[in-house]
């Protein structure tokens, strides 16, 4: 019965997370970030401002905060150790990129790509999110590396993911850029795959394209 408990518990917590990080957005974009303060927040969302900071520490948390480090870091973690290490880092930002936004194709993006569209262009726009989505882009290469486990171990071998992780995460932000540019009317994963390509040879996304 805890583990029952534990999980209802930790459901509450997300959707509570979710709705007051839909509000944050919606008020963000409305009203622009800097105009808008967390009380702002805590009463669009119908909670006080301690709950907010409960979930989210920071202003820009209410941004930043999403899955992506841990859906790319399990689908790292998933990947084959015999695959070329670009390989697998290509094909865990993908199926991220896919799961965030809904994982469906068409020139109008999903309810789940449209609120990150509109996450991505807050961090594109403004100055203080820039600069914490730099810190965010480290946490994500930690995560690709550490989920390599013993096979990053090497001091040399963890230098070299390290390397191809922010090589990729480089060719990830530029598809996230040109994402935005476009409205979200292409698809994103597919935009990442190119990116990809265009830095490191089709060879790194043939899989995806293939399927």
């Amino acid at each position: 019965m805890p583990d029952q408990y534990s999980t209802l518990r930790a459901n509450r917590r997300a959707e509570t997370q979710r709705m007051i990080q839909s509000h944050a957005v919606r008020l963000f974009t409305e009203n622009g970030y800097d105009a808008t303060t967390v009380t702002d927040v805590a009463e669009a969302a119908g909670v006080s401002p301690m709950t907010v900071y409960r979930h989210f520490p920071t202003k820009e948390d209410l941004v930043l905060i999403d899955d992506h480090v841990r859906l790319v870091a399990e689908r790292m973690a998933a990947t084959s150790a015999a695959q070329p290490l670009v390989r697998r880092i290509s094909r865990a930002l993908i199926d991220g990129a896919a799961t965030l936004t809904g994982g469906s194709r068409g020139d109008r993006p999903t309810t789940a790509g449209q609120f990150l569209l509109a996450r991505l262009r807050l961090m594109i726009t403004t100055p203080a999110l820039r600069a914490r989505h730099l810190d965010s882009n480290y946490a994500l290469q930690q995560a690709i590396v550490e989920a390599l486990g013993d096979d990053a171990a090497d001091p040399d071998t963890a230098f070299h993911a390290h390397a191809a992780a922010s090589a990729c995460l480089a060719a990830m932000h530029t598809a996230l850029v040109r994402w935005a540019e476009d409205d979200g009317q292409t698809d994103l994963p597919d935009l990442i795959a190119k990116a990809l390509a265009a830095a490191f040879g089709d060879d790194v996304v043939d899989d995806h394209r293939a399927g």
